[in-house]
């Protein structure tokens, strides 16, 4: 009898270390076959443009090919739902972005819960904004522009790109901190197509991606007032960061890589070590830069944490606005 039950505690303890060896496996072969990469927005973006750089790397570094599947739609939550409910298994990652993180606030019937239901692997970059006005518009510094909306309730017009989008919540927080009130003003086609009744002063303000803004503020066209992140921008160094006239404010778009919940850890390590190193390459640094992006490697469990507080966050701007989606 001592025999069959010391047989029956070995079977078991080997039956128990299954999993653990089988993650290990998977770790040491993975991937075993092509790995699909889906992107919330359609091609020929940033998001797009940033997937494939990335998959592009991890690609020759990983001996399988990393695929870039565009579903655009619904504010990005249709391709994050396809993403998050795929089998956890590393075939299929996602692209996460800023807008991961304000939609859960918006949209009150989503089929998933970000945080919930996505495995964090690996933040990329930040992406800096920049508070601009058309020279038109008295104010010189932030201040003078509090003051100046203070004193024009509801008559500054704040183009953005919808309740969604950086432009949009970084207006927002601004009208939070600062207790004034701006008619928001969105457009369809984000920054782009807002930025000819910036320039012609139909609207007032905008929270622009600093990259596309250089072109209108470096000439003078517009005037930024001040940055989005939380420390000064080097290709605007004379631009303050708005955190020096309202302590705690910070902004910014955002990229990652998140997998379905689930996805096993060596499989997430793995995919970290290797998008870090992207992010050191001097290359890859370059050719990010050249999208306005901030590198902003860390940990799994830092990218977990970041997520967190940013969803958080944008929460209580969005409650703030009393806006909804749906």
């Amino acid at each position: 009898m001592k025999a069959r039950r010391r047989d029956f505690l070995s079977l078991a303890a080997a039956a128990a270390a299954l999993p653990r060896l089988s993650r290990a496996a998977w770790a040491l072969d993975y991937p075993v076959r092509p790995v699909r990469l889906i992107v919330a927005t359609g091609s020929g973006g940033s998001p797009d443009i940033v997937a494939r750089l990335i998959g592009q790397w991890l690609s020759e570094k990983l001996g399988q090919p990393f695929v870039v599947d565009n579903r655009p739609g619904a504010s990005t939550n249709i391709g994050t739902e396809l993403a998050l409910k795929a089998p956890p298994d590393g075939a299929t990652l996602l692209l996460a972005m800023s807008s991961s993180a304000i939609n859960p606030a918006l949209y009150r019937h989503l089929n998933f819960n970000f945080v919930r239901d996505a495995e964090p692997v690996a933040s990329i970059a930040r992406i800096p904004l920049v508070m601009e006005v058309n020279p038109a518009v008295p104010a010189k510094t932030v201040p003078e522009f509090i003051a100046y909306a203070k004193a024009n309730p509801g008559k500054v017009n704040l183009a953005s790109g919808g309740p969604g989008t950086p432009l949009y919540v970084a207006g927002a927080l601004f009208s939070m901190m600062a207790d004034v009130k701006m008619t928001n003003v969105w457009y369809r086609g984000g920054e782009g197509a807002a930025i000819p009744d910036l320039l012609s002063g139909q609207v007032q303000a905008m929270f622009g991606v600093v990259p596309s803004s250089l072109a209108y503020v470096r000439p003078g066209s517009l005037r930024a007032l001040a940055v989005t992140t939380a420390k000064r921008q080097p290709v605007l160094p004379d631009v303050p960061a708005m955190a020096e006239f309202l302590p705690g404010y910070e902004a910014s778009g955002w990229y990652g890589i998140v997998a379905p919940k689930g996805t096993p850890p060596p499989i997430v390590d793995a995919l970290n070590k290797q998008i870090n190193a992207a992010l050191d390459d001097a290359n890859m640094r370059t050719r990010l830069a050249d999208l306005g992006c901030d590198m902003f490697a860390g940990s799994p469990g830092d990218f977990a944490k970041f997520i967190e507080y940013e969803t958080r966050k944008w929460a209580e701007v969005i409650k703030f606005t009393g806006v909804t989606a749906d």
